[in-house]
């Protein structure tokens, strides 16, 4: 069952090449030969790409994909998971934010159940899932999901969290539908997933690594902006979701 771990980076000069270093030594042994990791680089400007891309002669299980102009990490996933050929495609976030553990977990858990579509991450599920987070944070991703359950009709407990794995068939029809580059792309790959009747299973997670300072994410624009795409999105899904 070959594996492929999509990495989404938008300049990440300061850490790609750990990243790269630290999720082939995992995927080494968890998934032995039969992997790839892709780095999709989001339009970066500060060298990510550069540096990525110089890897690829030592970690021959390397890709290196992207485009010149920022997009946003929508497009960064969408484009990463749509290059991959794994028969498990699986997508985190550069800085390692939920460890290398949970891919194994992940693993086992396609390879026990065939009936299972997805599998994601939920940081509600685990009780130190938010450990770490700003009391801010926390009360905004609260809100987040009691909009979404009521507005849109979302059915998990946790959007947002970036570390999701799909069958290839099911990564490859979802995100296929996918237009949202931003961060509420989550919100629309899953919403497509439930209207097309993919089983998703949520597994406990919690950030073990957090780069607060560093965030991309601006807690207050990016949450305004992911409401108002949310209109957008529930038209989106239900015009393109049809079996």
């Amino acid at each position: 069952m070959k594996l492929s771990v999509c990495i989404p980076a938008y300049n990440e000069r300061e850490i790609i090449a750990d990243a790269v270093r630290t999720f082939t030594s995992a995927l080494d042994i968890i998934a032995k030969d039969d992997y790839e990791l892709i780095i999709c680089n989001d339009g970066s400007t500060d060298g990510t790409d550069d540096i990525a891309r110089s890897m690829i002669a030592n970690y021959p299980r390397l890709r290196v994909v992207g485009y010149p102009v920022n997009r946003g990490k929508g497009c960064a996933v969408r484009t990463a998971v749509m290059e991959a050929a794994g028969d498990i495609i699986l997508y985190t976030d550069c800085d390692n934010a939920y460890g290398t553990d949970k891919i194994a977990e992940v693993l086992a858990l396609f390879d026990a159940d065939p009936t299972v579509d997805g599998v994601i991450g939920s940081r509600k599920a685990d009780p130190r899932g938010y450990e770490g987070y700003t009391l801010i944070r926390k009360l905004v991703s609260k809100v987040y999901i009691v909009v979404l359950k009521l507005f849109a009709g979302f059915k998990m407990s946790d959007s947002q969290c970036g570390f999701k794995a799909f069958r290839r068939a099911a990564a490859k029809d979802i995100f296929s539908r996918c237009e949202t580059d931003g961060f509420a792309f989550d919100i629309e790959a899953l919403l497509i997933a439930d209207r097309l009747g993919y089983k998703i299973k949520e597994i406990p997670v919690r950030v073990i690594n957090h780069r607060a300072s560093k965030s991309k994410v601006s807690i207050i624009s990016d949450t305004l902006r992911m409401l108002r795409d949310l209109r957008r999105i529930k038209k989106h899904v239900k015009r393109c979701c049809s079996r």
